[in-house]
């Protein structure tokens, strides 16, 4: 076999050159996610369904595959494989979610890095929840805000929210998980906001014009249409909360609406309990295109399923800053070629 012409390097991207380059990069986010979705929207993407490994032992467990390529003019291909272990919090005191991405030369097929993915999943989850909340809810404030489930991912939210120009008189927090909701409570409060632990989720969610939902709950057990009333916005961002007929009696939004038909979730379960679809007002790209409005007459249910299309988009960005910065850390023949 002859020498290659061009041996391919490969680098990698810790979790410490990962926060750097996100660091106050909020907005620069929430538009490179708003410019994905609308390129998802027009057909410019090929994102695959999500490939689930589960395992019998630990029905709780799971490793993800997310394979996805944007088809625009620095073009890519790439893969986010992302394991979400919820007995880490008590067995062994690590995060529950750990990942990376990998990122594919379209030219040669051949790998060009890796980048430590937990937080890239982390930030493009809350900057889509938060442009999400921005275009369902324009006034972008709230005489309150509820945050059903306290852990990293609805704090990254909140980040963004505020980044993004929201504006509360106080939050509600609730979280199974005992101390959790006070933590999240005294560190919103430390930071100047008014916010209480609410020991009944159900209490936190009513009257909230702005809800967050970030459980790891496998199954609806908000279920009572009654609970939302026109005007609030629900951020579903853990999708299976919410049972049928809350779904239902709102104005529900996805990010892209096979995908969010599978697996389970609230919008699946409603797919499901109706035969059909009618219950879906259109998508995020919908919204940003100005194809549909928010309805002020109906609660409105953001519901987005994550697309890997994000997590690529959002790993290009940080590889070609850390490269630019010095952060990467490059290995010139991982490949054996040279």
């Amino acid at each position: 076999m002859n020498a290659p012409r061009n041996t391919p390097t490969f680098q990698l991207i810790g979790a410490t050159a990962v926060a750097e380059v996100l660091n106050d990069r909020h907005q620069q986010v929430i538009e490179l996610v708003s410019d994905i979705y609308r390129l998802h929207g027009n057909g410019g993407t090929t994102n695959p369904d999500s490939y689930f490994l589960r395992f019998p032992e630990r029905p709780d467990a799971r490793i993800i595959a997310l394979p996805a390529r944007i088809e625009d003019d620095r073009e890519i291909a790439g893969i986010k494989w992302i394991a979400s272990f919820p007995g880490n919090h008590t067995e062994s005191g690590l995060p529950r979610a750990s990942a990376v991405v990998i990122l594919n030369d379209m030219a040669t097929g051949y790998p060009f890095a890796c980048i430590e993915g937990a937080a890239i999943s982390s930030h493009r989850t809350a900057a889509s929840a938060a442009l999400g909340a921005g275009l369902l809810h324009p006034s972008r404030t709230a005489g309150s805000i509820a945050v059903v489930g306290a852990g990293p991912i609805a704090r990254r939210i909140l980040e963004y929210l505020r980044a993004s120009g929201w504006k509360t008189d106080r939050y509600r927090v609730h979280d199974t998980v005992e101390g959790r909701a006070e933590l999240l409570r005294d560190e919103l409060t430390a930071q100047g906001a008014r916010a209480e632990a609410v020991p009944d989720a159900e209490d936190a969610v009513r009257g909230a014009e702005l809800v967050v939902l970030a459980t790891t709950a496998a199954g609806p057990w908000l279920t009572d249409p009654a609970l939302l009333t026109a005007g609030q916005t629900v951020l579903n961002v853990s999708l299976r909360d919410l049972g049928v007929p809350v779904v239902l009696a709102a104005q529900n939004v996805l990010d892209d609406i096979e995908h969010c038909m599978k697996a389970n979730t609230s919008p699946h379960l409603a797919e499901q309990a109706t035969g059909g679809r009618d219950f879906v007002a259109g998508t995020i790209s919908d919204l940003i295109e100005g194809r549909i409005a928010p309805d002020p007459e109906r609660p409105r249910i953001f519901s987005p399923f994550g697309l890997g299309v994000l997590d690529l988009a959002l790993a290009r960005y940080i590889h070609g800053e850390a490269v630019g910065r010095g952060l990467a850390v490059s290995d010139e023949n991982f490949f054996g070629l040279a």
